[in-house]
């Protein structure tokens, strides 16, 4: 099977997960990114607000995201270019409950996604002081990007994947896996309301 997966970034607009203010998307077939998107989004409400040092980071204000689509107006674009690929991110466990928590704050059924943590992957196959994103994808020849675009951070997120799977001779997205012993997991959701519904990550093969 060739290296397929798709790389996701989430920027939020304050300490709650559901604040997703924008998301980053780099689609990768054959080991190759092949498109990339991104785009704003208006946070869902009561999760709106703006915290000066999220702002600081991302640069994004809220004036940026007064006209971008809802979360609700923009999950169907999302999961159109993830299609049913595995999700990859940059520590995941923080881009996965952006998209559990937003869900949950709008009612929105949350995709059950598999998803696998390129951190986790670095600290498997590389030997570095630090494992941030800029210092990681450095060394898998990545460097120079705008950090906190949430493009730009899917992108190299990629091409440490990429990276990291040629060093392990990985074919595939699977073997990657097995190679760093770093698991695929995948979003678990209840059959509850999808306000209400209690959320779970669960390990699968």
């Amino acid at each position: 099977m060739p290296l397929d997966f798709t790389a996701i970034d989430f920027e939020t607009a304050n300490s709650s997960s559901a604040s997703a203010c924008a998301v980053g998307l780099a689609r990768v077939r054959g080991g190759e990114v092949v498109a990339t998107a991104g785009w704003l989004i208006r946070p869902p409400a009561g999760h709106d607000h703006f915290f000066d040092i999220n702002m600081r980071i991302h640069g994004i204000r809220p004036e940026d995201v007064a006209h971008a689509p809802s979360w609700s107006q923009q999950l169907g674009d999302l999961a159109g270019f993830a299609g049913g690929d595995v999700l990859v991110a940059h520590n995941a466990g923080f881009d996965m409950a952006v998209l559990i928590r937003a869900c949950e704050a709008t009612g929105d059924d949350c995709p059950p996604y598999r998803y696998a943590c390129s951190l986790q992957v670095a600290r498997k196959v590389y030997q570095l002081p630090s494992y941030r994103l800029p210092s990681v994808a450095a060394e898998a020849g990545f460097a120079d990007f705008a950090h906190h675009n949430a493009v730009a951070d899917a992108l190299a997120c990629a091409h440490v994947m990429i990276d990291a799977a040629r060093r392990v001779a990985a074919d595939d997205i699977h073997d990657l896996a097995a190679w760093t012993g770093v698991r695929i997991s995948q979003i678990a959701v209840g059959d509850a309301p999808a306000a209400r519904r209690p959320v779970a990550f669960e390990a699968v093969a």
